[in-house]
């Protein structure tokens, strides 16, 4: 079956809406064990044009393809940045408000390079709005379920996301080679709890994650 290829076209009904900039936003890592959370945000405008090639939500990417397409994910957009939430920060403040939290860290690292983030609309993946609870001024949101699938900013926002998040875990795999995150990214496998079990739970863990039997979800 053909992934669905993203477009612009959620964009451009917000854009004759009177949003004249677009931030599609998209996590990765919520359901990983170990590592940080990660929010990507790319920006849009009205002349930002043709969708890269092959771009499609980072789950439904090899790895291979993710690394190809980030950089033209990143030069497509006007801007682009990814916020973290730690691993530490989830287990002390629950998922929801570290998603909140990584978002609100990706906005503000768009203020910082000068986006007019006044002027934005997120475009945000999914059902619910983590983002504005973690803003100190309320932005507007529109949430929309499978925006990562349909939507190219929000898609190239999960690329740029999932990129960034992957190599953070290899990086960390060199000091910690037992736990295999050069290849499970944090994730829940059998050899990554197998691992817990012998060397006990890194610094990166979220401890009050292990075990439980929802995590084991990929992307």
């Amino acid at each position: 079956m053909t992934a669905p290829v993203p477009s612009l076209r959620m964009e451009r009904a917000l854009h004759r809406e009177g949003c004249p900039y677009v931030i599609g936003m998209d996590e990765v890592g919520r359901g990983a064990i170990a590592g940080p959370l990660a929010v990507g945000v790319c920006l849009v405008d009205r002349t930002v044009r043709r969708v890269p090639e092959g771009l499609r939500d980072s789950k439904l990417l090899s790895e291979r393809r993710r690394e190809e397409l980030e950089p033209m994910a990143r030069a497509w957009a006007l801007m682009s940045a990814v916020g973290l939430a730690t691993n530490e920060e989830i287990d002390r403040l629950g998922l929801s408000a570290a998603l909140g939290l990584a978002g609100a860290r990706a906005i503000e690292e768009l203020e910082r390079a000068g986006a007019p983030v006044a002027d934005s609309v997120v475009l945000l993946d999914g059902s619910w709005d983590y983002l504005n609870a973690a803003l100190p001024r309320r932005m507007t949101v529109r949430t929309r379920v499978k925006a990562d699938r349909d939507c190219a900013s929000v898609a190239a926002a999960s690329v740029v996301a999932k990129v960034h998040r992957d190599r953070m875990m290899i990086r960390a795999h060199e000091s910690a080679p037992v736990y295999a995150w050069s290849s499970n990214k944090g994730y829940a496998s059998a050899g990554h709890y197998a691992a817990i079990d012998v060397h006990g739970p890194h610094e990166l863990h979220r401890v009050t994650w292990l075990r439980q039997p929802a995590l084991v979800e990929l992307g």
